[in-house]
């Protein structure tokens, strides 16, 4: 693996309530540049906890307790996620690392048009930019990502689920960052959308050269895009490594239970008269 390009190290989040209980235990992961590192698990396992914290959004009660997060730059010289604050830290948050988050109905304002929402992040961030600049950039992100810039005037419950999750991807995409960090970002769409939205992902990440650390409950998913996965349980990482190593040799009982909750293509087909289509050898039969 080259110099990685993010690196985490033993890092732990608290959640500082009454009972205090920790989301994410003592995780390290290094993400290299240009690849895709997807991280599986169950619903509660700290996945999404993980990456607020690498974005630096969590907020009270959570809190980093422990471990560090290092951030390579171009020039080689690497950064100290977690010492970041003010101003640093909301250039670094959108320039090296941007995120999509899960749900994007609820990431989206609702009473806001596209316009609006993605030249914000011109304001805060190029503040020479003319509006008729941040106007021009917007309807080239939208088209990056297989939008009509016509949309440009829409507000999200105009757009369908598909429509407003490209839209979060060409804000994430705003700046050029690095390191793009997706939250569930396929959850609620139908697999037809589904894998529309994959495939953009992996045209955008050949086209621009980003790594993305992609989070999800579908470790089928995963196996399929990654070049490494790793699989989380009750906030630990209990194991990672490329997808074949995980298919061919598992070596935690949770991803050997997650491995076999895929469902068959084959089997017996029941005798209720009923036709059934099988697929044998990648031919229908």
């Amino acid at each position: 693996m080259t110099e990685p390009l993010l690196s985490i190290r033993n890092l732990t989040v608290e959640y500082q309530t009454a009972d205090p209980v920790q989301a994410v235990r003592d995780v390290s992961i290094d993400i290299a540049p240009g690849e895709i590192f997807g991280l599986a698990g169950e619903s509660g396992c700290g996945k999404s906890t993980l990456a607020y914290a690498v974005t630096r959004l969590l907020e009270p009660p959570a809190a980093i307790t422990g471990g560090s997060i290092g951030f390579r730059r171009p020039d080689g010289s690497s950064v100290d996620v977690l010492g970041l604050d003010g101003r640093e830290l909301r250039a670094f948050r959108w320039q090296e690392i941007s995120m999509v988050f899960q749900g994007a109905m609820n990431a989206l304002n609702p009473v806001r048009t596209v316009r609006s929402q993605i030249a914000d992040i011109f304001i805060d961030h190029d503040a020479g930019m003319s509006r008729a600049q941040r106007t021009r950039r917007a309807a080239e992100l939208l088209k990056t990502v297989g939008i009509d810039p016509r949309r440009l005037s829409s507000y999200p419950h105009e757009l369908s689920g598909g429509m407003r999750q490209r839209v979060m991807i060409a804000m994430a995409l705003a700046l050029r960052p690095r390191l793009i960090v997706m939250d569930e970002p396929t959850t609620a769409l139908d697999v037809v959308v589904q894998r529309n939205i994959i495939e953009e992902i992996n045209r955008l990440r050949a086209e621009f050269c980003f790594a993305v650390l992609f989070i999800t409950h579908d470790l089928g998913l995963l196996l399929e895009i990654s070049d490494r996965v790793g699989v989380m349980l009750a906030g630990s990482l209990v194991e990672q490594g490329t997808p074949r190593r995980l298919q061919d040799a598992p070596q935690h009982d949770y991803t050997r239970h997650l491995l076999r909750s895929f469902p068959s293509l084959r089997g017996d087909v029941p005798s209720t008269g009923t036709r059934y289509v099988t697929i044998q050898d990648g031919a229908r039969a």
